[in-house]
């Protein structure tokens, strides 16, 4: 009975650090979005995809952005991994702090954050370089968003959000005892977790990186693909409605959010 009450005092305390650091993570993410530091108007397409900032900046924003949007929909998992730790712990065994498992899985979202960083900055270098990439911004916009509705639809991503969705599931066919095995569990759960939504991530530039309402839309997106009964169905439905509205906005590069409306695309 002691034990019990433990196991859900620890849980309730783990949950509300997550909650509270992805809360936090919402705060930061506002204040740069409102009142941060701003590529100026002028600035090459370079430093508007990657808002002016360097590269430890860029990181830092990107996790910030991760675990604003990833910490509530990663907590099952975290809090699973926790439960299985603290039994271990609470019958004399061998037994790895979650912290292990968390920062291994931030660790990988911040590697993926440094592509995001180098890929922007190349292709902000190119459309800076190329005419035709420079004043076509717009549609190519719209071929990344029909890109991402396309891997909605993909088994690939299927079979990472079944993975994102059944925390119990994971870690009993992913488990593997010692620091050296919650490192591999966290690496191997990030993959899934990054296979299920890299692309989502990737509709925040042509989008705008730091556009809340755009974060804020994804994160419930990202929430009801691996939390709901139909969360497949949805991730599928999505998918089909990003690659209209992906074409769409080839055809009518206007459509897309923040263009400047007809007038601009003429």
């Amino acid at each position: 009975m002691v034990a019990t009450i433990g196991l859900r005092r620890e849980r309730n305390v783990l949950l509300a650090a997550l909650l509270s650091l992805a809360a936090g993570a919402w705060a930061v993410l506002v204040w740069q979005s409102y009142g941060g530091p701003n590529p100026p108007a002028n600035a090459g397409s370079a430093s508007m995809l990657t808002m002016g900032t360097g590269l430890a900046l860029f990181i830092a924003l990107w996790i910030a952005m991760m675990a604003a949007m990833m910490f509530p929909t990663a907590a099952p998992m975290i809090l699973v991994f926790a439960r299985m730790q603290s039994v271990r712990r609470n019958s004399d065994r061998s037994y790895v702090p979650t912290s292990v498992f968390v920062a291994t899985y931030l660790l990988l979202w911040s590697a993926a954050g440094v592509l995001a960083f180098l890929a922007a900055t190349g292709v902000g270098v190119l459309a800076d370089r190329a005419e035709w990439l420079g004043s076509n911004g717009p549609r190519v916009a719209g071929a990344v968003i029909a890109l991402a509705g396309l891997y909605q639809l993909t088994p690939l991503k299927a079979v990472c959000l079944r993975q994102c969705r059944s925390p119990f599931t994971f870690v009993l066919t992913h488990w593997r005892e010692g620091r050296g095995g919650a490192v591999r569990m966290g690496l191997t759960h990030g993959l899934y977790c990054l296979g299920c939504c890299w692309l989502l991530f990737v509709l925040l530039f042509p989008l705008g990186i730091m556009n809340i309402a755009a974060m804020g839309a994804i994160t419930a997106i990202i929430f009801i693909e691996k939390s709901t009964a139909w969360g497949l169905l949805i991730a599928r439905g999505l998918g089909i409605a990003l690659v209209a509205f992906g074409i769409a906005v080839t055809a009518f590069p206007w459509l897309l959010p923040g263009s400047g409306g007809p007038a601009m695309a003429l």
